[in-house]
């Protein structure tokens, strides 16, 4: 058992000695685990059946992993044989999180149990151990050190302390691995990444939030540990094999999913997060504010719909798919180039106000367009319905198909198109942000002036950023067209409950992370999927909504996938509570080839 010279820097915000820190956090942690083992309730009306002795169900699994992950992050700080590399870079601040992380969810459930069945009373003895458990390890972790001494600054309230109590150092280099070593746990993480995903999407609504907050605070354990670190740079040093396993591993959900509501859940993700992917181009490498987008989403999606044999189409034409994807992707192109063309030599607010504009304009002109008000082309407010099924190459989407032994229904014949459109959309946006003209968006957003005066035609580029955003929009919205079955203005609206809509796509590429790959499309994923679980809270659901981002927001500004230019940016040298992190896909165009 290792020990730990505590400091002032370094004080717990409760004094206990470290041992007897450590000690509780064990016992409190195995308090809730056993107390997963024994009846939360006594009758089966909460869902999950939380009422069998003796078999962990619902919310009871959620806690009993979350005090796993606590037991063994506190046994790996002291040091125990075999259990070290899991906390490479900090001993405490995982401990803290994960043992937050089973307060959290214990305490969630216990509310949730009363409120819907009337009462405390209905709580049988295995909640009350677990609750009292979990209360337990928090109260120890906090008279744990510090894992990086606070700042002359921090020390003092309440609040400051506890925000450094969460601070951990960066890790340390790890020893070399063999490569087949390497590649299992890229091919690992990845594996578990997908059966997470399935797991939450699965999940109904109550287990739904007790599973939110045992990830969040666990993956943030995970991070200041320092694992996510080590990850990195193995992701980063097996670029060909990591993006591999990526593609296989998302390939595989739709065969994980008993439910087609569930694999179109999968769909309209990968949908919104192609989308995001190309808002990324104009927000996070040019630097244009644009709060319309989502109106070049629209522009492919009815143009699509025009032309792939709708009964209630004017055109009265059916073009094969790839006929109808090129032509929805030019139909963006084209209006991208004659809204950004007059627009683009305005600059910040100003920009976003005429790209509201543009937004507002192309859903009231689909609503118009009905032949009353104007020429009668998209049907009004009735939008465009009955939009057939693709077939391609005698592949019918509509129909299910089995494919080695499963039935994959319509909605996963779609996500899984829709997941060859979004490894295209990467691509083309890898490949464009690491090109000179990459380059030459990244000065344009860090300083436009500058950019002139050193030969680039500050315009030029930013048209091209806007008119490749609107076509990679449009490209997704004519998949968009087709799995939706029809098309309506309503759909393209600034700001609603149901994304995508242009507020929600500009909050999942400032969330996720401007100017990388990965950041956006996390970020689509999170945005997309939490409020559509969290419906069953009605009113609340948007309040509880914009208190999570502005918690992330405050904690995490540069974005939950961030390069090493936004960390430096939103965070005073020195005082960097996240250590550098090099994600395979990231776009880091500004800081890696400034001088190129």
């Amino acid at each position: 058992m290792t020990t730990h010279t505590t400091t002032k820097a370094h004080a717990p915000l409760i004094p206990l000695p470290t041992g007897a820190a450590r000690t509780g956090v064990l016992a409190g942690a195995a308090l809730a685990l056993i107390g997963t083992f024994l009846a939360w309730t006594w009758t089966e009306e909460f869902p999950g059946d939380l009422t069998v002795t003796g078999y962990p169900g619902g919310l009871q699994v959620v806690t009993l992993v979350g005090a796993l992950l606590t037991l063994l992050f506190t046994l790996s700080g002291m040091g125990i044989r075999g259990l070290t590399w899991l906390t490479p870079g900090g001993k405490n601040s995982p401990v803290l999180l994960t043992a937050l992380g089973v307060l959290g969810t214990t305490g969630y459930a216990l509310a949730a149990i009363s409120a819907q069945l009337g009462g405390i009373v209905n709580l049988e003895p295995g909640a009350w151990v677990s609750g009292i458990g979990a209360l337990i390890a928090v109260i120890a972790a906090l008279g744990l050190p510090a894992d990086v001494p606070r700042a002359e600054t921090d020390t003092t309230g309440t609040w400051g302390r506890f925000k450094n109590a969460l601070k951990a150092p960066p890790a340390s280099r790890a020893k070399e691995l063999p490569a087949s070593v390497e590649i299992l746990i890229i091919t690992a993480a990845f594996g578990t990444g997908l059966y997470i995903f399935a797991y939450g999407i699965d999940a109904y609504s109550e287990l739904f939030v007790g599973f939110l907050i045992t990830t969040a605070l666990g993956a943030t354990a995970l991070f200041r540990a320092g694992l996510v670190d080590r990850l990195n740079r193995l992701t980063a040093k097996h670029r060909t094999i990591t993006l591999t396993a990526a593609l296989i591993a998302a390939a595989c959900f739709p065969f994980t999913q008993t439910d087609e509501s569930y694999a179109l859940i999968g769909a309209n993700i990968l949908i919104f997060a192609t989308v995001a992917l190309g808002l990324n181009v104009v927000v996070g490498l040019a630097g244009l504010l644009d709060l319309g987008y989502v109106a070049f989403l629209g522009v492919g999606a009815y143009t699509a719909a025009l032309v792939s044999g709708s009964p209630q189409s004017t055109f009265g034409v059916q073009f094969p798919f790839w006929a109808a994807v090129l032509t929805g992707a030019a139909a963006s192109l084209v209006f991208g180039v004659v809204i950004g063309a007059p627009t683009l030599r305005l600059r910040g607010d100003y920009l976003a106000i005429v790209t509201l504009g543009f937004g507002e304009i192309f859903r009231i002109t689909m609503n118009n367009l009905n032949g009353s008000a104007g020429p009668d082309v998209t049907n009004g407010s009735q939008g465009i319905p009955n939009i057939p099924d693709l077939e391609l190459f005698g592949f019918n989407f509509g129909t299910p198909h089995d494919i080695a032994g499963f039935t994959l229904g319509r909605s996963g014949n779609y996500y899984l198109l829709m997941l060859l459109f979004t490894a295209v959309v990467v691509m083309v946006f890898r490949r464009s942000g690491e090109s000179r003209i990459g380059r030459a968006w990244v000065a344009v957003r860090e300083d436009e002036t500058a950019a002139t005066a050193m030969g680039i035609n500050g315009f030029r580029v930013k048209l091209i950023a806007f008119a490749l955003g609107a076509t990679l929009a449009g490209f997704a919205g004519t998949v968009q067209a087709h799995v939706s079955y029809s098309i309506t203005p309503e759909q393209y609206l600034f700001a609603n409950t149901v994304p995508p809509n242009s507020a929600f796509l500009l909050a999942a590429v400032i969330l996720g992370g401007m100017g990388t790959i990965s950041g956006p499309l996390l970020g689509a994923a999170l945005l997309y999927l939490i409020p559509a679980k969290l419906q069953f809270l009605e009113d609340f659901q948007l309040i509880l909504f914009g208190l999570a981002l502005i918690l992330l927001m405050r904690f995490r500004p540069e974005g939950l996938v961030a390069n090493k230019r936004a960390q430096l940016e939103y965070h005073e040298t020195g005082q960097l509570d996240v250590p550098e992190q090099r994600l395979p896909d990231s776009t880091d165009v500004g800081t890696a080839k400034a001088g190129a």
